[in-house]
């Protein structure tokens, strides 16, 4: 059942469940916007490595 629909009754189950889950998602996209945003400033201020021919 969905939210919008009238049977929905809502009882600390869902709270707790939907709660877990949105608490989740927003680890989960804070440590994701984290990742993308270092790895954005770190190719701005170039310390990344090329992967060049420099092995031997």
């Amino acid at each position: 059942m969905f939210p919008f629909s009238f049977e929905w009754a809502w009882d600390m189950a869902h709270y707790v469940f939907l709660g877990g889950m949105w608490y989740a998602i927003g680890i989960i996209s804070a440590g994701l916007s984290y990742c993308i945003g270092k790895a954005l400033l770190d190719t701005v201020a170039g310390k990344g490595h090329d992967h060049g021919g420099d092995h031997h």
